[in-house]
């Protein structure tokens, strides 16, 4: 009854906890009776205070600690022995525990019972007692006869101390009971106790609640683990509060797996209700619990419900609320312990990823897996940093990897980058080591698409890190720019001119290391040296001063640069003085004081004269000071007192004294009508005949040439242009003064003279195309001078320029063609010109001809693949070239191109594209006697446009198409490409693309006019090219311009950067311009409309192509005009269609023969790449043209060509073979793989698939035995060996699911594959019979697929319990006739023996002899 009654209070007392102040009141009458209490029990002692001082405890009062005279174990002990021979067991046991409840009943007693115990300090006793001991009711649990009674107790007297909180002493009596029952050596009624504990959860306070929900994993037994999880799992969904608490249980809990997947599954549910700084713990539970087969589903989960972006506030709204808060410091630590609280979730991931390694592969996998920009998260970028930063290099290089996929793809844009280092900074910190290796890694990969990103994680981390860490960004930086990689200098010099302005005062901190570039730069371009003394300028020379303690060292290494004898050197030295007079005068530094003015102004006026003092010696150096000075003038804003220093700067006299030489000089190319202003003229034939006569007497007359000042032709432009541009800046653009120049005549010779070259000397031709070459860069400078005046005579007068200009290059070329060896003068100065580049004489026809006996011996060796021919082909070559020798010679000498030597040209502006906005002269406005109708309408000739149009052309290639970075090879000059473009590289990408499509309209109306020219000549020739009325000259220069157009037009479309969130607009209208010349539509329409509308409008040209290359490039462009929309799968049949359309058509020129030769082939290559890769069907288009195409051509004569396929003929079979070859590969490695899971409608689809690929293969292999030249065969043995591996990768693992379902299928396709297979060891056979290195170096490869797949069969046929059937031998070496080779009679079992596969239960075929194998 007394129990019963002890528990109706605890209930009662349960029931209360809602009236704490009752509580507190019953406990003050409880201490008011201690006193009272207290003088009872020294009266009489109780079964319970008897017991225990017998056992050698002695209860203390007053605050002391309960004093044991014994050990533990034995005090135990000895209260079992007593309460076991009381004659009163068992009911001493309800009676102990009554007076043990009476006892601590008083709470200073209760808490003197819950403290450890002291050991009793003895005299003469020498029995030791440990110092520590438990609490005297911790001791009694150990008694198992009174441990399930003492519990009770402790847990009715719990609710007793509930709201207390922690009492006088700094003790917690709810923990310190709780702490009581943990560690038990043995429970005796483990379920009782459980309900007990959840009981209380249900009522206790939260603090209290955590204290039980953690200590349940010390206090239960293992048996009751999974029923308490159900239990804290459910409790885990009611209250979100003790998240924290239960996921700790959880996580120390022997759980089954399948209750912790149902556990887990809860907690994924509860994530987004999780409070931020519970976080941390329930992503630690959740990657703890996984399993390796559920890594990959629990992380994807995780990934896509965990919002970093919600926990930490942008910037912005952090401020706003700021302002709204009174107390900003509140504010501040909550930023600050949101922030700690991302970080501890990284920590977790951290620690997960680092000692399971299939969390890490399940992490790449779910990043890898998202294919949507809009779905990246921040938490993607800091995961990859975390599996970066951790020790095992295969999570670094999937990092790595998938960071680089993810940029290339553009899923990763800079946004991304940019939000997570602005709103995580501080937790980014602590991954700076991988984050500044992965942008190394970016800024030195040769994806130009990923070098971007690794720049601006540079930048990010210089802007949002500590002192320290910009200390390694620009030590980094500066290794780029050492490594002498190209992309990776021109990379890391942006981005350090970026820092320097926009972090000037940060940047002069590390003036120092960037100053350490200064000893590399011997491996830079002057392009990179302009950048390079720019920022050191920036830094040494700015308005703060920052970096004024580099400028001595600057002035030192510029002084060091100028007095060298090394051209190389100078050239450096001439370069970065100019650059630090820019710096020095630019506005923004003079107006600062007046004293530092006047300073400025003295520096800049003595490194001018030093740098003209010391460039006085070389003409070269001299023009390159001039040429860098120009650009100065033109791409900085100087102050004006500068500016007048430098027009001011004393002009040369170019009017030296005639010399007498070899040709008899007049006036040429005089444009002014009256000559009465003074007779201007450039004497350039006298100053180049007193300088190569100088040259000649430089032995002996070298002191007094030291003294003489003499004026070279070499300054002559370059000072032109320096005096252009300093007119245009002081007069706004105009160049009244100095319009004489343009149309003032040159001292030159009769350019009759390049017709008797023959008959000159080699003095005299050299002198001659010197001349040519000056003349010409003259007139190019003119050009670019006076391209930009909007007045007709002007206009008039720069495309007369133009004119002489193509006339002067075609002299040129005939002179040069009897000038071997010859060296050009340099025109730009800025770059080692001669380096990489051989001269000679480059003619292609003269090439061909010459190289067609060698090819008859040996076919195909130096070509390239796909250009080269079989043999048939060079034995037509042989037959047309004995036709017109006579004519042959006569193109030899007039076929030197002129692309080798464009760098001794000078640079055109991209200014003078303008002038591509007039019209295009045709013969519509011409009248009977040649002459245009309308005088004063300024239009372009042909020859113009194309010289125009090449121009552009390059200029396009080399700023707008992406080159991989590439290193220099070891001991080998490579020539500089950047030579002719260095004011293109001044101008942004950007800047080029939009003046392009400024450009766009013109262009179309040259594309349209050239539509029109063809259309008109097809229509008055009836529909023939060789008609009579075709002027052959006049149809070259057109199909060139019209096939440059297009080019034209695909260079710009295809800019990488239009794929920019930034470009889109540019984008737009630059496809407005295409899609409003067929429909006017404005900007109202979506890109997908301007997208069709473009597609539309240039497929109208398909009809006028004058040439297989002309129409590759409107297939090109076409195809990349589609791909601009978000559905490029729509144009594919039209893709298709047009590029068939081209396939089908026979090619003829103007002069009546057909198209052939290697630029013919080359482009047939691409074109029917374009085919098969847009068809639907490519296994039926191979079959198509293999089957019926090439048939038709073994039975046409030998000159003639396929029926349906007129581009198929015998010089062109290699190309055909080799594009359906290599496309075929591709098409098997694109079926899928079989799998066990696939129904049986699946698997016939994928059979019929690989028989029809088969088939097309089998029929291809076969081909050998009609076209056996030996690029065919190394064609064949290539893509053969390819083709059988895929069919190893993902073909026989459906043959190994499908063979019980579809076995007659399967038969069929081995039987067929099994002659391929042996065709392809006959081919080996060949290959070793002539001993061809070319050929023998594929058979090991071919050989080893060919006995893998032998085996891959039997391995099928034992998994499908069919091995009896399979039968192997040793199958014969023959040549591509079947015929057996003799040499290997009595070998049989030779190791060039090869095992072969047969077929399935089937006899054998009557033509196979008996010494080849089958199976089944």
């Amino acid at each position: 009854m007394m129990r019963k009654k002890r528990r109706s209070s605890v209930e009662k007392v349960a029931g209360t906890t809602a009236a704490p102040s009752k509580f507190h009141a019953k406990k003050s009458r409880n201490s008011g009776r201690q006193p009272k209490e207290a003088a009872s029990e020294e009266t009489s002692e109780t079964v319970f205070v008897t017991f225990v001082k017998k056992a050698g405890v002695s209860l203390k009062h007053n605050g002391a600690s309960h004093q044991i005279a014994v050990d533990q174990v034995v005090f135990q002990k000895r209260i079992q022995q007593q309460l076991q021979k009381s004659p009163r067991y068992p009911d001493i046991l309800k009676e102990f525990i009554m007076d043990l409840e009476a006892y601590v009943e008083n709470p200073d007693r209760f808490r003197n019972c819950l403290l450890p115990c002291i050991p009793q300090p003895s005299e003469g006793d020498v029995r030791s007692v440990s110092s520590f001991q438990e609490s005297l009711i911790r001791m009694l649990l150990g008694i198992e006869m009174l441990q399930t009674l003492i519990i009770s107790t402790l847990l009715e007297k719990l609710p007793e101390f509930m709201f207390d909180g922690i009492v006088d002493g700094g003790l917690n009596i709810p923990r310190m009971i709780i702490n009581q029952l943990k560690w038990l050596d043995r429970v005796v009624d483990t379920k009782e106790l459980a309900a007990k504990l959840m009981e209380l959860v249900s009522v206790a306070p939260v603090e209290v609640q955590r204290d039980i929900i953690t200590s349940l994993p010390e206090i239960l037994e293992d048996s009751q683990h999974n029923d308490i999880a159900r239990e804290l799992n459910a409790l885990l969904q009611e209250n979100t509060q003790l998240t924290v608490p239960i996921l700790d249980a959880l996580s120390s809990l022997n759980l089954s797996s399948s209750l912790l997947t149902e556990v887990r599954e809860a907690v994924m549910a509860t994530l987004a209700a999780v409070q931020l700084e519970d976080l941390p713990v329930v992503v630690k539970f959740i990657l703890h619990s996984v399993s390796a087969s559920s890594a990959h589903e629990v992380v994807s989960n995780l990934r896509q419900k965990l919002e970093l972006e919600q926990c930490v506030l942008p910037p912005v709204l952090q401020a706003s609320q700021n302002r709204m808060k009174s107390k900003s410091a509140s504010t501040a630590v909550a930023s600050g312990s949101s922030q700690d609280s991302v970080t501890l979730v990284l920590d977790c991931i951290k620690s997960a990823v680092r000692f399971q390694k299939t969390i890490s592969e399940a992490w790449l996998k779910a990043i890898e897996s998202v294919d949507d920009v809009e779905d990246h998260k921040v938490l993607d970028l800091m995961v990859l940093f975390i599996l970066h930063c951790t020790n095992a290099n295969q999570s670094r290089r999937g990092a790595e990897r998938v960071l680089k996929l993810k940029v290339r793809t553009g899923l990763m844009r800079e946004a991304l980058l940019q939000k997570t280092f602005r709103d995580y900074s501080q937790v980014m910190r602590g991954y700076f080591p991988s984050i500044l290796a992965l942008a190394q890694s970016l800024v030195r990969s040769p994806d130009p698409c990923v070098v971007p990103f690794g720049g601006q994680m540079y930048s990010h981390s210089f802007t949002a890190f500590d002192s320290y860490c910009q200390q390694e960004v620009v030590g980094s930086l500066v290794t780029h720019v050492c490594s002498g990689v190209s992309g990776e200098v021109d990379v890391a010099l942006e981005l350090l001119c970026s820092l320097v302005m926009e972090k000037p005062s940060e940047m002069a901190l590390y003036a120092v290391f960037v100053k350490g570039i200064l000893d590399y730069m011997d491996n830079l371009t002057a392009q990179q040296i302009r950048r390079l003394f720019h920022l050191l300028s920036r830094l040494a020379f700015g308005q703060q001063q920052q970096g004024s303690h580099i400028q001595d060292d600057m002035h030192i290494v510029i002084r060091k640069q100028l007095s060298s004898t090394v051209p190389k050197y100078k050239r450096i030295g001439i370069i970065g003085a100019v650059m630090i007079v820019g710096s020095m005068g630019a506005l923004s530094y003079v107006m600062i004081l007046i004293l530092t003015f006047l300073l400025s102004l003295l520096q800049v006026t003595a490194l001018l004269e030093l740098v003209k003092s010391s460039s006085e010696s070389s003409p070269e150096a001299a023009a390159l000071y001039y040429d860098e000075l120009a650009n100065l003038i033109w791409s900085s804003a100087l102050d004006p007192q500068v500016e007048v220093r430098l027009r001011n700067f004393p002009k040369k006299n170019y009017n030296g004294n005639v010399v007498s030489f070899i040709f008899p000089a007049c006036a040429m190319y005089n444009l002014e009508e009256d000559e009465s202003q003074g007779g201007i003229a450039i004497n350039l034939l006298p100053l180049l005949a007193k300088e190569t006569q100088s040259k000649g007497e430089q032995q002996s007359q070298i002191g007094k040439q030291k003294q003489e000042k003499r004026v070279s032709p070499l300054c002559l432009s370059p000072f032109f242009r320096l005096l252009r541009l300093c007119e245009e800046k002081r007069h706004q653009g105009d160049l009244e003064e100095i319009d004489a120049l343009v149309g003032c005549p040159l001292i030159l010779t009769n350019m009759d003279v390049v017709d008797k070259v023959d008959s000159l000397s080699k003095a005299e031709r050299e002198f001659l195309c010197t001349l040519l070459f000056h003349t010409i860069n003259w007139f190019r400078e003119v050009v670019n001078a006076f391209c930009k005046q909007k007045e007709t005579e002007m206009k008039m007068k720069v495309m007369t320029r133009l004119q002489n200009i193509t006339v002067l290059q075609t002299l040129l070329e005939r002179a040069l063609a009897g000038t071997p060896g010859y060296m050009p003068p340099v025109s730009n100065f800025d770059g080692e010109t001669t380096d990489g580049i051989s001269f000679g004489v480059p003619v292609n026809k003269a090439k061909k001809g010459d190289g067609a006996g060698k090819k008859r011996k040996a076919p195909g060796k130096n070509a390239p693949e796909g250009v080269s021919q079989p043999e048939e082909a060079t034995e037509a070559d042989e037959t047309q070239q004995e036709q017109p020798e006579k004519e042959k010679e006569k193109e030899n000498r007039l076929g030197v191109s002129l692309t080798a030597y464009r760098p001794f040209f000078r640079e055109l502006d991209m200014e003078v594209l303008s002038v591509l906005q007039c019209g295009l002269l045709s013969r519509s406005l011409l009248d009977s006697e040649l002459h245009t109708k309308v005088q004063e309408e300024v239009v372009l000739g042909p020859t113009e446009l194309v010289f125009l149009l090449e121009d552009m052309q390059h200029k396009l290639e080399f700023s707008l198409t992406a080159a991989p970075a590439k290193r220099a090879p070891f001991l080998k000059v490579r020539a500089d490409k950047t030579v002719g473009f260095s004011h293109l590289q001044q101008r942004t990408t950007k800047d080029i693309a939009s003046y392009c499509v400024q450009l766009l309209p013109a262009l179309c109306s040259h594309l349209e006019n050239c539509h029109n020219h063809f259309q008109t000549l097809l229509s008055e020739n009836n529909g023939v090219v060789d008609g009579p009325s075709t002027d052959v000259e006049e149809h070259q220069v057109m199909s060139a311009g019209y096939q440059l157009l297009l080019q034209v037009i695909n260079t710009t479309l295809s800019w990488s950067g239009f794929s920019q969130p930034g470009q889109r607009s540019l984008l737009k209208k630059a496809l407005g311009v295409l899609a409003g010349r067929l429909k006017e539509g404005g900007p109202e329409l979506t890109l997908e409309q301007l997208v069709k509308h473009s597609f539309e409008y240039l497929l109208n040209f398909r009809s006028t192509m004058p040439s297989l290359s002309t129409a590759l490039c409107l297939s090109q462009l076409l195809s990349t005009v589609s791909e601009k929309g978000g559905n490029p799968g729509a144009y594919r049949e039209q893709t298709a269609s047009l590029a068939r359309r081209f396939l089908n058509q026979s090619w003829v020129t103007a002069s009546g023969e057909k198209e052939r030769g290697s630029k013919f082939n080359e482009a047939l290559h691409t074109l029917l790449s374009i085919y098969l890769e847009h068809v639907d069907d490519i296994l039926k288009a191979v079959e198509e043209i293999a089957g019926e195409g090439i048939t038709e051509l073994i039975n046409a004569s030998k000159d003639e060509s396929s029926a349906s396929w007129p581009t198929l003929n015998r010089q062109t079979f290699l190309v055909f073979y080799k594009v359906l070859m290599a496309e075929l590969e591709k098409a098997a490695r694109r079926i899928p793989a079989g799998k066990m899971s696939d129904s049986s409608e699946a698997q016939s689809e994928k059979l019929l698939t690989w028989n029809l690929a088969i088939r097309d293969f089998h029929i291809l292999v076969n081909l050998v035995k009609v076209f056996d030249s030996r690029p065919v065969l190394n064609v064949s043995l290539k893509y053969g060996r390819l083709f059988l591996e895929s069919f190893l990768k993902l073909g026989m693992p459906l043959l190994d699911y499908s063979f019980k379902r579809h076995k007659e299928d399967v038969q069929s396709l081995l039987k067929t594959f099994q002659l391929s297979t042996r065709q392809l060891h006959h081919m080996c056979g060949h290959s070793k019979i002539h001993q061809d290195t070319s050929l023998t170096n594929h058979v090991p490869a071919v050989k080893k697929s060919l006995e893998l797949f032998v085996y891959r069969v039997k391995a099928m046929l034992t998994l499908n319990n069919c091995q009896e059937a399979f039968w192997m031998g040793n199958l014969k070496n023959r040549n591509l006739k079947g015929e057996e080779i003799l040499s290997q009679r009595s070998q049989g079992s030779d190791d060039d023996d090869e095992e072969e596969e047969g077929n399935q239960e089937l006899p054998p075929a009557q033509e196979q002899s008996d010494d080849e194998v089958l199976t089944f």
